[in-house]
């Protein structure tokens, strides 16, 4: 009995033993916050159920409202892609950090906040896509997609080396992010940004979700028809889903003999690019998914309104098919925080870079200052410092993420940053001065897009396109918030003109954007 005693004896401290070993290997976790971005690529606010639920369900990402703070008015500096990012990670408008359009160059030399969570500390990681053609700079570890990146088998980039991975993109995203946080330094804080590909065009959903939303038949929006009177922008525009979408590409329609409208000449050879990314296992399954459809287009038994009808539904099904990737990508990653107690000391976001259109106005895609473009979902939770289920009104933008993330993590913000930091928005007790007014200025002309800036308040909208017009347009949002009636011209309202003017006119003045045209 003695002899058996002993043995466990020395059982117990070799256990021990062990234990401060591994103790001393890993380090305890440190007490410093953790920052989680999660963003998506035009997801629109319209398609998260916390904002609208007459779209998708989005239980994931609902968490995310259920248990923080949802910005009922998060907007925009300029609605798109590569320039959402800069000012994103830069924290200034787009004329000062370099990228205008998707088509500039991101200098990685300029101050970042990935750079400063780095000084900090901080191990920092982005993984997904990037879009900002220069490397990432900033980062302990990078694993990017090349451009805009492929849903099926994609390629990435990981620290500069070209890399394959096999499956959905979606799902790739999310398996190296918990990767990361698996094998990172945990004596660290992390600052981790998940960008995922989807629901970019051309919505290609993971082959579980195929059959999803196939019986269902959406409403077209109330908008869906309109003529454009006296806007001359939009009359100008090809992005309609009506018009302006490609049978292959965004219908998923295989037709080498059908037509091709002119804006989109590259896509009848970028859907085959994109087909043969598939593995013939998984193009059978997709075939056979898609071959009602197929059918039901080449039968040619469809009406005018009815055609218009199939186009909708088509669309938004692969539209959400795509989300629903995303929301499980969510669940996965938040369910990771809980069961390996990160959840109550890390600040979790999700956002996406610009919101898109989901037929309002006739529209597809983003770029326009009307409110389904220019504003973007913005959620946050933070366990113990953000209050469940709180909705805020404050007009914020995708500018004053970085100052807010500094902020939560106790890092002083630059002074240089032209966000504010929303922090002081969910302090219970504290009273904020904020903007009463949001300054936007979009740059590309690519789909018959107009480059314009403006200025929205609480109740107004004023837009100046300057290229190649020099048109006008007045919103007033009380009465008019689907943006249909331009009311610019109109004599009763001289007033309010030159205060919204005298009011652009200084914003321009304080983010330094004095040389537009």
């Amino acid at each position: 009995m003695k002899y058996r005693l002993v043995n466990v004896s020395i059982l117990i401290i070799v256990a021990l033993f062990v234990s401060v070993c591994q103790w001393k290997n890993t380090g305890p976790e440190n007490s410093d916050p953790n920052i989680l971005l999660i963003m998506s690529d035009d997801h629109a606010y319209q398609a998260i159920s916390s904002y609208n639920s007459s779209l998708i369900n989005t239980p994931n990402i609902d968490r995310l409202a259920d248990e923080g703070v949802v910005f009922q008015r998060a907007f925009v500096t300029n609605s798109i892609c590569a320039p959402s990012r800069a000012v994103i990670l830069t924290g200034k408008y787009s004329h000062l950090n370099g990228v205008k359009g998707n088509s500039e160059f991101f200098d990685g030399n300029q101050e970042t906040m990935p750079k400063l969570f780095q000084q900090h500390g901080y191990e920092t990681a982005i993984v997904g896509k990037w879009h900002l053609k220069s490397d990432p700079v900033g980062f302990d570890y990078w694993n990017v997609l090349p451009g805009q990146g492929d849903y099926y088998n994609p390629d990435f980039k990981r620290m500069g080396a070209d890399t394959v991975y096999q499956g959905y993109v979606t799902d790739i995203i999310t398996d190296l992010t918990i990767e990361f946080l698996d094998h990172r330094d945990h004596k660290k804080p992390f600052f981790m940004m998940m960008h995922h590909k989807a629901p970019h065009r051309n919505w290609m959903p993971a082959l579980k979700y195929l059959h999803h939303f196939s019986d269902s038949s959406f409403r077209l929006p109330k908008t869906f028809h309109d003529q454009y009177e006296n806007r001359l922008a939009l009359q100008r525009q090809m992005l309609t889903v009506a018009n302006h979408m490609d049978i292959r590409l965004d219908f998923k329609i295989p037709c080498d003999t059908c037509d091709t409208v002119a804006v989109n000449h590259w896509a009848p050879s970028e859907f085959q690019r994109r087909m043969a990314r598939l593995t013939n296992k998984e193009k059978r399954i997709w075939d056979k998914a898609y071959q009602f459809e197929v059918e039901k287009y080449i039968s040619n038994s469809m009406n005018e309104d009815e055609l218009i009808q199939w186009m909708y539904n088509r669309y938004l099904q692969d539209y959400l098919r795509c989300i629903l990737s995303v929301d499980e990508s969510v669940g996965v990653v938040l369910d990771y925080l809980n069961e390996n107690d990160l959840e109550n000391n890390t600040l979790v976001v999700y956002t996406s870079d610009q919101g898109f259109f989901l037929g309002e106005h006739g529209l597809f895609d983003k770029r326009f200052m009307y409110e389904e473009a220019f504003r973007t979902p913005m959620l946050m939770r933070f366990p113990n410092q953000i209050e469940k289920g709180l909705k805020l009104n404050e007009m914020v933008l995708n500018l004053d993420i970085a100052p807010t993330l500094l902020t939560v993590a106790g890092i002083e913000v630059p002074r240089t940053l032209q966000g504010k930091s929303m922090t002081g928005l969910w302090t219970a007790g504290e009273v904020q001065l904020w903007r009463e007014a949001i300054y936007y200025h979009y740059y590309e002309m690519g789909f018959g897009a107009t480059p314009h800036y403006g200025i929205r308040t609480d109740r107004y909208k004023l837009i100046h396109y300057y290229d190649p017009i020099d048109s006008w347009e007045l919103f007033d949002l009380e009465s008019d918030p689907n943006e249909m009636t331009n009311i610019y011209g109109q004599k009763e309202n001289i007033e309010i003109i030159s205060s919204l003017k005298n009011q652009l006119t200084e914003l321009q003045k304080q983010y330094l954007d004095v040389e537009f045209k």
